[in-house]
This record gives C-alpha cells, structure tokens and sequence, in this order.
C-alpha cells in the first residue's frame, strides 16, 4: 500500500484486504511486533508529548518516502538531505521541522537487524540534531 491509496470504493473481499494489511505491516515492520514495540519505545521518549498513532502516521509516511527517493537517488546522505528540505510537500502529516526526527528514526530503523535494538534516545537526538543541521530552508 503506498502513500493515497486508500479507496472508499474499493471493491476487495476480506481476504484480499487482510493480505494487503499483512503485506504491509511485513513491510513496515520486517522483524515482527518486537520491532515495532521496540520503535514506539524510542519514539516515545523522543516524542513524550505527542500520541503513538500520530507518530506511527508520520513515521510511516516518511518511512515510504524515504524509500521511495532512495530508489531515485541511490544515496542514503542525498536521500535524507532531499526529504529534510523537502517537508512542506507533507506537512498535513509531518509537522514543519519533524522531518529531521522522523528521518532519522527511519534510517535506524533501516539498520534494525532481528534483534531489534535501536539506537539510545541520546544517539537518536544526536541524529536529528545533523539532519537538523541539512536544513537549507531554516528561518533565521
């Protein structure tokens, strides 16, 4: 499933659309339910202040887009550079100046073997600080 394509007119039996959802969810979560436990952990300690569904909204959206342009760009430095700079494209879903943390949380989750440990939330803050940093956009 890619970013717009919910139809309220679809015309899938039940069978067809649980497939989708395990399609998607093997995608969006290779490693099974630790790994996404393990995600929402981090996300909540970098994010104490806003709600896990939001969150996974956004990270999910970002996740698709990042791979998306990595396709095009074959770079994940370019890839990163682009979406940070890139994020009032998505700002119904992506908060202006999320796209840094959401892209960094992306990229680890990218480097998440089936051990499913991610990064510190220090480490992770660090991260975003550098993507932060790509932002050619900034408002002075």
């Amino acid at each position: 499933m890619a970013l717009g394509s919910f139809n309220i007119f679809s015309w899938k039996n039940k069978e067809q659309r649980e497939r989708e959802e395990q399609e998607y969810a093997q995608w969006a979560f290779p490693h099974g339910p630790k790994q996404r436990e393990n995600l929402e952990k981090l996300m909540s300690e970098l994010f104490p202040k806003e709600q896990m569904p939001f969150l996974m909204m956004g990270f999910l959206t970002c996740k698709e887009l990042y791979e998306r342009y990595l396709k095009q760009f074959e770079s994940s430095e370019f890839t990163a550079e682009y979406l940070v700079n890139k994020e009032k494209k998505y700002k119904n879903i992506i908060k202006k100046n999320e796209m840094p943390g959401y892209v960094a949380l992306v990229m680890a989750d990218l480097e998440v073997d089936e051990h499913c440990a991610y990064p510190n939330a220090e480490e992770m803050r660090r991260r975003i600080d550098i993507l932060q940093a790509l932002r050619t956009n900034k408002k002075r």
